[in-house]
């Protein structure tokens, strides 16, 4: 038998081998260092943004938002608040069985389209069949339940259901009504397109102190990121970052909603019974300029989308008319302050006073009479303010009616306010530097008026009003509104005398705005309504004007009434005295005030009747 032996390998073979074996495994090892340096590549480097767009596909952002602050009352009484409320929703496309993880573990359970319907129904406290005709169909919108609140749409929120959404509302309640709705105003966001794109923006309609205390009210709305899988499901231990809403802060106006509440009625019920256009009331603390009401016989309801643009704004602040004869407590201040008059001086006063061509009348006959000027402004008489007034010069009037405030902005916080108007003396004709000493020929918001009546009862100084008092945290922190520095108008000395000027008016004359137990003092006023439709007058503005008590003001009141129906021979009968008298009474005995404990000072209205009464 022969054997047939293999040859054995010779060097070169084995070099052969041993090459291909070392390409082989250097180009593995090449292919393997590549693939890894692609990988580090990709991954950490991902200069396409691969990571970051797979991150972005599986990251949703929710919004949290903030709740709108309240606006309160003196007293704490809420006028106006927001309650955070969802609108259920679907979309009937993308309903099917989904997986949910299992709350507070890492187990997953299937929910059929079936199941959600019994488990929504019961959330909403719906009919099954009502939750089941909302989920079928091929709408991707279609409300399931309107207006739920936030714990309804959690409960729903934590079915997991990726095509049941919750859609934020805010509704915005003004639990009063009516009550100061003027001074609250609305809050109105409006979507609305963008002139010459696609695009839309949210256009602030918001009006009173809604609107200016807007950044302060709203608050900043916060976000809820976090991740989902490629289901769709919510990952509970993936990666979430909540940024937390911040509320919006609470306001606190100096409005007292029960004095507001009644000037209300009081006014609404004095312009049905004249027949007038419309009616203001006005209430301020003579001490600090605090507005415990602006009350109008008209006004709008904040929750209400049915008012007139006229009505969302106090017309103690919008209407400028002219003052009529409350202006004569201003330019008594004036002469008395220059020194030109005093309570008891006496002039010798005609049946009518011609100056300058021009005839200057009173409201009733009279012949010629010996008067103080005392007994001048408690009859409210024009010949003789025109004859004390002319003692002051063109300037000095027009710098006088400056002094008060009169033709500027008052600097209230609310919106829609008129400065009135005061032309500048170098234009007034041979009548109107006379007519403006007795309130004619000037016009000025019931406000401006009221901060005459203001400054005489905080003893000559003139004080900014104020109607928002404090600004409170979520957390209860307040920031109180300083009462800004006031600017002196008159000495105390000329103050007390014009006061004792207002009291006389009360005690002689005007004697239905007189308040049982108190000291008060007041002015009357009448000046003739310019017509809005036509050149000259239709009609007449009335109104009164006081403080109380007079030994120490600490309120001023005044009612204002615009085109009572009354006959010009009485326009007296369409007066506000009852009013101011029912108005004031309410706020001394709201706020405790003490009886008076001194008796009035009476001044003499006739020369012959001042032996002996000093």
């Amino acid at each position: 038998m022969s054997t047939t032996d293999s040859p054995e390998p010779t060097p070169n073979r084995h070099r052969q081998l041993s090459r291909r074996g070392f390409i082989a495994g250097a180009g593995g090892a090449a292919g393997l260092g590549i693939l890894g340096l692609r990988l580090l590549y990709l991954q950490g480097f991902d200069p396409a943004g691969h990571a970051e767009q797979a991150r972005s596909e599986r990251t949703r952002v929710q919004t949290v938002p903030a709740l709108r602050g309240e606006i309160m009352d003196i007293n704490g009484n809420v006028l106006a608040r927001s309650v955070q409320r969802y609108n259920i929703t679907v979309d009937q496309t993308a309903v099917q069985e989904y997986e949910r993880f299992i709350p507070n573990t890492n187990e997953k359970e299937t929910i059929t389209p079936t199941q959600l319907v019994y488990k929504l129904a019961d959330i909403l406290k719906m009919k099954d069949t009502e939750v089941k005709a909302a989920l079928d169909g091929d709408s991707k919108y279609k409300v399931i339940k309107e207006n739920v609140p936030p714990e309804v749409y959690d409960s729903i929120s934590d079915l997991g259901a990726t095509f049941v959404y919750g859609e934020i509302l805010s509704d915005r309640l003004y639990p009063n009504g009516q009550v100061g709705g003027s001074i609250v105003g609305r809050f109105s966001m409006i979507e609305e397109a963008v002139e010459g794109s696609d695009q839309t923006q949210m256009t602030d309609y918001s009006v009173g102190i809604e609107r200016v205390m807007g950044d302060v009210l709203a608050g900043t709305d916060g976000e809820r990121v976090y991740e989902i899988s490629a289901d769709g499901v919510r990952i509970p231990v993936g990666d979430e970052q909540v940024k937390p809403s911040v509320n919006g802060k609470n306001v606190r106006l100096t409005i007292d909603q029960d004095i507001q509440y009644f000037a209300q009625q009081v006014i609404k019920k004095r312009v049905e019974d004249t027949e007038a256009q419309w009616g203001t009331v006005v209430v301020m603390k003579v001490k600090d300029g605090s507005i415990l009401a602006l009350a109008d016989s008209f006004t709008m309801d904040p929750g209400s989308d049915k008012f007139e643009l006229e009505d969302m704004t106090p017309r103690a602040i919008s209407q400028a008319v002219e003052p009529g004869s409350t202006e004569k407590i201003l330019t008594a201040s004036a002469v008395m302050e220059e020194g030109l008059v005093e309570p008891r001086t006496v002039f010798d006063i005609p049946p009518e006073l011609e100056i300058e061509g021009q005839t200057i009348n009173d409201a009733f006959s009279h012949p010629a009479e010996k008067r103080t000027f005392s007994g001048i402004i408690t009859d409210s008489m024009n010949t003789g303010t025109v004859m004390a007034g002319s003692k002051l010069s063109r300037e000095q009037r027009y710098n006088w009616l400056k002094k008060y405030g009169m033709g500027d902005y008052t600097g209230i916080e609310l919106t829609g306010e008129s400065q009135g108007m005061v032309t500048d003396y170098n234009e007034w004709d041979i009548r109107q530097q006379y007519t403006i000493l007795f309130g004619q020929g000037v016009s000025q918001t019931p406000l401006q008026t009221s901060l005459i009546y203001q400054t005489i009862g905080n003893l000559g100084v003139k004080l900014k009003p104020r109607i928002i008092d404090a600004v409170i945290s979520e957390d209860g922190v307040e920031e109180v509104r300083p009462v800004e520095e006031g600017v002196r108008v008159v000495s105390e000395e000329t103050a007390r005398k014009a006061l004792s000027l207002m009291e006389n008016v009360v005690i002689q004359n005007a004697k239905g705005a007189q308040v049982e137990g108190y000291r008060v003092g007041g002015k009357t006023g009448t000046a003739e309504a310019p017509s809005e439709t036509k050149a000259g007058y239709d009609g007449y503005t009335t109104s009164f004007c006081g403080v109380a008590p007079l030994e120490d003001p600490q309120f001023m009141v005044s009612v204002t009434l615009q085109r009572p129906k009354a006959d010009a021979s009485n326009v007296g009968s369409a007066g506000t005295q009852a009013q101011f008298s029912e108005i004031m009474e309410k706020v001394l005995q709201t706020y405790h005030v003490p009886f008076s404990t001194t008796e009035p000072v009476e001044i003499p209205k006739f020369e012959e009747d001042l032996k002996g009464s000093d």
